[in-house]
């Protein structure tokens, strides 16, 4: 079950992802929708971090639609919390290998030769 908790007094996480039909382990995320050039920096990190405290949960995503600063990265790195960082680019390739959120257009087929065909006509 998933759960969007987003919006004011969220306290930090916009949404919960259940890994069991029980509820017994869940996955926390945040998300952030920057404008192109806007990264999340180590502070989003830390409040994410401190948010995850509260929540008692060892499993966090953060999600943005932009990208982390370096200093975000280094600040994930060396934490001893785990927060997996999934960033625009990494977002879109999920997306396509999942297939959610797009739709195939065009398709192309591939022809090759059929040696087996030919073999039966010897």
């Amino acid at each position: 079950m998933t759960r969007v908790t987003g919006g004011t007094g969220d306290h930090g996480i916009d949404g919960t992802i259940n890994e069991d039909a029980l509820g017994l382990d869940q996955v926390c995320v945040q998300a952030k929708r920057y404008a192109e050039g806007k990264n999340v920096g180590a502070g989003d990190l830390r409040n994410f971090a401190g948010a995850l405290d509260q929540a008692g949960t060892s499993k966090r995503i953060f999600v943005t639609a932009s990208d982390f600063t370096t200093a975000a990265m280094n600040y994930v790195e060396k934490s001893p919390k785990r927060i997996v960082l999934i960033n625009g680019t990494d977002l879109a390739s999920l997306l396509v290998k999942h297939n959610v959120g797009v739709r195939t257009s065009r398709t192309y087929e591939v022809k090759r030769v059929d040696k087996d065909f030919f073999d039966e006509l010897n």
